[in-house]
């Protein structure tokens, strides 16, 4: 019986080093946010047809976890204002040489 319980654990962590391993393969290295970072948010999934991959710029309000922050969002845009990293790209500013 123990040989078999052995054997099972075995199975069980080569199992999960698989999965791991499968789910980390479209993982990507998450930028970390402040308070006051602007960002643009990508309007892949939204409802409406745009002609912008990404709308203006947006005001990170409060630091909710790692992947999930609130937004300062008009309320006309009618989406929630926290969101998931996922969702946008921070702002790019360009330097003045």
């Amino acid at each position: 019986m123990k040989d078999r319980h052995e054997k099972a654990k075995v199975a069980l962590v080569k199992s999960q080093e698989e999965i791991k391993r499968q789910a980390d393969r479209n993982r990507k290295e998450i930028e970390e946010y402040r308070v006051e970072d602007k960002v643009l948010i990508s309007t892949k999934n939204f409802l409406m047809e745009l002609m912008k991959k990404y709308i203006k710029p947006y005001v990170v309000k409060k630091i909710i976890s790692e992947n999930v922050v609130e937004l300062e969002l008009l309320t006309s845009l009618r989406i929630h204002p926290v969101v998931n990293v996922r969702r946008f790209e921070k702002e790019i500013r360009e330097e003045k040489v």
